[in-house]
């Protein structure tokens, strides 16, 4: 009789110590199972952001070009002989040289009065560039011979118009052409841009002396 409930007792406590068991191996893996899950749902939420709620991330950086114009390396560039070759057909060297003088003309009528030191550096730069660019190559020349002896005057509007009718009249005179009167250059070449009425009379003035002083230059 006592060794049948000391096997009832053994029993007993196996069945305890195995359920025991299964529930603290059940209870210790579950955290494990479901960590997946919550993780997956904590991204998902912070991936769908209201609409209105602005991102704190910062922008992307914007790409930069490695090219730059560097106003003081111009020099270096203009020297150098013409790039374009010799212009044979006489008619079509007569229209490029008429259009480029509307054209140059019309550019300095359109310079500042109170030009800024990069204004003054961009227009001289521009012509001589221009005295390699042009597409006359002997024409070009004779350019770059006339800036090296008269360089451009860049000071003001008129210093820019005056000189550059006193150059073109250096090239008539040279084609044999007949002079103008730079007093009237701005009405020969006229851009279309309307000054006002009452700033007329006293741009016009300002033309003649410069004009005046351009040809004290030159002499």
């Amino acid at each position: 009789m006592a060794r049948r409930q000391h096997l009832t007792l053994t029993v007993l406590l196996a069945v305890v110590v195995f359920f025991s068991m299964t529930y603290l191996l059940s209870g210790g893996s579950s955290p494990i199972r479901h960590a997946a899950p919550l993780s997956a749902g904590r991204d998902a939420h912070q991936a769908r952001k209201p609409a209105g709620q602005k991102s704190t991330a910062a922008p992307p950086p914007e790409p930069k070009s490695d090219f730059a114009i560097d106003l003081d390396a111009i020099p270096s560039l203009s020297a150098g002989d013409s790039i374009a070759p010799r212009l044979e057909n006489a008619t079509l060297k007569a229209e490029l040289g008429r259009a480029t003088w509307k054209f140059l003309h019309t550019m300095v009528a359109r310079f500042p009065d109170k030009p800024s030191e990069s204004d003054r550096k961009t227009l001289e730069s521009f012509f001589h560039l221009l005295a390699r660019l042009y597409p006359c190559g002997d024409c070009a020349r004779h350019f770059r011979e006339m800036l090296e002896k008269y360089p451009p005057q860049t000071s003001s509007r008129n210093a820019a118009a005056g000189w550059l009718c006193a150059s073109h009249n250096m090239v008539n005179k040279r084609l044999g052409k007949p002079q103008f009167d730079c007093n009237k250059i701005g009405d020969f070449y006229d851009c279309g841009c309307g000054d006002d009425e009452k700033d007329k009379g006293k741009h016009d003035e300002e033309k003649r002396g410069g004009w005046m002083g351009m040809r004290r230059f030159l002499n």
